[in-house]
Order: structure tokens, then C-alpha cells, then sequence
């Protein structure tokens, strides 16, 4: 296995370790649960929810995999804090999204061969990545794997 490959298997392997462990959180916490705030004053898990969701939705133009599932959740879950708007998705819904933009992102992970993930990404020019090399898709896999951990560090909380 080259050097390559092996870097990559791990960064992958890292990325699904990390949904893995939020979808086995996920799936263990009532709606109700995950309607709570993390702590008072704070974002409720369905919130962190869709914006995880979201957030995984924009890696697939991102990483040239193709066009956002679910684009009208930026406004709800990016664009405002948590309770900026009222009307949002049902949490069983947002579970649903969840598991089609992992999944479709799983699949696109797999077909993408080691040097592939060095390519760049949708978001730096040509020009740009020459200068900066290190601005591939495999650095956006990295940066969302931090992410997500991140946030599923916060929806713990939730379990009582």
C-alpha cells in the first residue's frame, strides 16, 4: 500500500468512525430528546442536527460529487442561529436527510481513488490551487470529520 493510499485510508476511515458514532447517538435519543438544548441557553440538538445535515449536503458540489439534497435547509440551519426561525423541519424528518446525504456521501468516498482526493476542491480557483496545493478535497474531509466530532461532543450532553 503506498503512502498515498494509506493516508487517505485513514482519513476515510476517520470520517466514517465519526458518523458512525453520531449516528448511533442519534438513533438512541428520542425527538424529544434531541428538541432539548444542549445546555440552557443554548443550540438544541435538532438544530445541531440540520447543521450537520447541511453542512454534509454542501460537501457533495464541494467535492465535485454532484448538487445539494436538501438546499433550502442553509437558510434554517447556516444562514440563522437556532430559534431565529420557528417553522423548521420535523426531527424525524432531519433524521431521514441525515442518513440520504451520508449515504450519498458514503458512496461517493468509496468510488473516489486515493489520488483523486488531492484534487481540488469546487470552491478554489485553478489558479489558486496551484499556489495552494493543499486546498484538495481530502483537507475538506478533514476539516468536516473535526466538524462533526465537534458537534457530537455537544449532543452527548442530551443523553440522560
Amino acid at each position: 500500500m503506498s503512502n498515498t493510499t494509506l493516508m487517505i485510508k485513514s482519513a476515510t476511515d476517520s470520517w466514517f468512525q465519526q458518523i458512525s458514532r453520531t449516528d448511533k447517538l442519534i438513533d438512541s435519543l428520542t425527538d424529544e430528546q434531541l428538541e432539548s438544548e444542549i445546555a440552557p441557553g443554548k443550540n438544541r440538538g435538532v438544530y445541531l442536527l440540520g447543521h450537520l445535515t447541511t453542512v454534509h449536503d454542501r460537501m457533495l458540489p464541494l467535492l465535485n460529487f454532484g448538487n445539494q439534497l436538501y438546499p433550502q435547509l442553509e437558510n434554517i440551519f447556516l444562514t440563522h442561529p437556532d430559534k431565529a426561525i420557528i417553522d423548521i423541519p420535523l426531527t424525524s424528518d432531519l433524521r431521514k436527510y441525515w442518513n440520504t446525504v451520508n449515504e450519498a456521501l458514503a458512496s461517493h468516498i468509496n468510488a473516489l481513488q486515493p489520488e483523486e482526493w488531492l484534487h481540488k476542491h469546487s470552491a478554489v480557483s485553478e489558479e489558486d490551487f496551484k499556489k495552494e496545493p493543499h486546498r484538495n478535497r481530502l483537507n475538506v474531509l478533514l476539516n468536516r470529520t473535526n466538524h462533526v466530532a465537534y458537534h457530537l461532543g455537544q449532543i452527548v450532553f442530551l443523553k440522560k
